[in-house]
């Protein structure tokens, strides 16, 4: 049921590209010398071991990078595309299945819910039970917890 995103593929893609383009200079200058080439400097001869170790120890640094990147992505979910919402009870249909909104998001996101009553609905709905006094007192409470806090 959970839609992914083209860019959790992505990621991992340009991070090994560019692991591999950083390994090519690695190389290049090894083999051409370019700062010899570029700036003129000293010639410094080939040196295969240390590409190698060079190299050996860019990959492992490179494959590190790509497991946690992974890792992370894992834990990240998206939600895209098109839902088809219950103009009533708010379901949302998926493959022609119906399922709670709550329950959807939570699946699909990795978020979680918690009920409350708006401060239009407990006006509404309690209103009259509540009294003027009380209701207003209740009002004021939530608007106090909503608030930003001050920086």
């Amino acid at each position: 049921m959970m839609f992914k995103s083209y860019s959790s593929i992505k990621i991992p893609f340009f991070e090994i590209l560019g692991i591999l383009t950083v390994i090519s200079f690695l190389w290049l200058d090894e083999l051409f010398d370019l700062p010899h080439l570029i700036f003129g400097t000293q010639p410094t001869p080939i040196n295969y071991l240390e590409s190698i170790f060079e190299t050996c120890i860019i990959l492992l640094l490179g494959v590190l990078i790509v497991l946690i990147t992974f890792f992370l992505l894992k834990k990240i979910r998206y939600l895209e595309g098109l839902l088809h919402l219950c103009v009533f009870c708010k379901k949302i249909r998926v493959n022609g299945d119906w399922f709670e909104i709550e329950r959807y998001i939570t699946e699909n996101s990795g978020a979680e819910f918690s009920h409350g009553l708006c401060p239009e609905c407990i006006e509404k709905y309690y209103g009259e039970f509540l009294g003027p006094k009380k209701l207003k007192k209740i009002l004021e409470n939530i608007s106090n917890e909503t608030k930003p806090e001050a920086m």
